[in-house]
């Protein structure tokens, strides 16, 4: 069935048939459907940040980035569901086209520039959904707030989302903001981990209860800053990281149709760069910080490649446009028939 339908939205412009997906899965959670027209998959339970979870995989930040299906995709399997990113204020995002499918490649490249509602619509949607589950709220800056002064958007959004986020993830990774990912390195990562960990407490007090954060980096680091903001996150006492956001390579895409657009790539070409990043992570880390992967898992086996590597928890977006709800269970089942440590 996802197969043909696949069939009939990839004849529509990529950001098109995205908007159109959205819609139909939101449809399906509101009437109790999405979870009766596929196979739900095993319960492999596992405890991360403190958190249940039925199943180790989840949907990643950027498919919903406005909550306006989290019951639907919930419905589908996952065992958790990631929704934003969402910045203080609305605002549109980047000119179109801005989002390119490369079927030949199982990629997408994209530079949607945090397209968004805000985040006060995006809460307006979590209060309105009965999901019960994990819910992660990815947060960002906003495009015209200069980046010495990000911190005062992440506070912000983090202190409207704590409350109804089960974890909540800070994006300093994605290319598609000006100077973004300057927020990945040095004092400028130290300050901004300090300020979230500083209000972390607070709200933690506040509302009595802690919600973990975890930071969301790209893959484009050389090794030496992989340990660098491995150390930072340790030191700052974040929650978890997530690895990897989308690529500028364009390894794996040359000569294609669209392969040359500006954005981050993600689906297959990214892979290995997101599994070598968990990698080099798990080993500085030593377990001291959970680490969710998300980049190319387009087969289960991609899912169990990345906990082998040291996650505890994978992610997928790309791979899920191209084979759909089928692969959460293949990604489960994969990761459950792992040989237990």
């Amino acid at each position: 069935m996802y197969t043909l339908a696949r069939e009939l939205l990839f004849k529509l412009s990529a950001e098109t048939s995205h908007e159109l997906s959205i819609d139909l899965i939101g449809a399906g959670g509101r009437l109790g459907v999405n979870g009766l027209l596929c196979k739900q998959p095993a319960r492999v339970p596992v405890r991360v940040m403190g958190l249940d979870f039925p199943n180790p995989v989840g949907l990643a930040a950027g498919l919903d980035k406005n909550g306006d299906a989290i019951d639907g995709f919930a419905q589908l399997g996952f065992g958790f569901v990631e929704i934003g990113t969402v910045t203080p204020r609305p605002q549109p995002g980047n000119p179109k086209p801005r989002l390119f499918r490369l079927p030949d490649a199982e990629a997408i490249i994209n530079r949607m520039g945090f397209n968004n509602h805000g985040v006060d619509h995006l809460l307006a949607r979590v209060q309105a959904a009965k999901y019960k589950g994990v819910l992660g709220i990815n947060i960002g800056k906003n495009f015209d707030t200069p980046v010495e002064r990000a911190v005062d958007d992440y506070l912000l959004c983090l202190n409207k989302v704590y409350a109804h986020a089960s974890y909540v993830t800070v994006n300093v990774s994605s290319p598609n903001t000006p100077g973004l990912r300057s927020l990945q390195f040095g004092d400028s990562l130290k300050q901004l981990l300090e300020a979230l960990r500083q209000r972390q407490e607070d709200l933690a007090q506040q509302h009595g209860k802690r919600v973990p954060l975890a930071i969301k980096i790209a893959p484009d680091m050389s090794d030496e800053e992989i340990v660098e903001v491995a150390r930072a996150l340790v030191e700052a006492g974040m929650d978890a990281v997530i690895a990897t956001n989308t690529t500028l390579s364009r390894v794996g895409v040359e000569g294609l149709v669209h392969g040359d657009e500006a954005g981050g790539l993600s689906g297959a070409p990214v892979r290995d760069k997101s599994t070598y990043t968990v990698r080099a992570l798990a080993t500085e880390l030593g377990g001291r910080l959970p680490i969710i992967a998300a980049g190319g898992i387009t087969e289960g086996k991609h899912a169990a490649e990345k906990i082998a590597a040291g996650a505890s928890l994978v992610q997928i977006y790309s791979g899920f446009i191209y084979k759909g709800p089928a692969l959460i269970r293949e990604a489960v089942d994969a990761i459950g028939a792992m040989p237990k440590a």
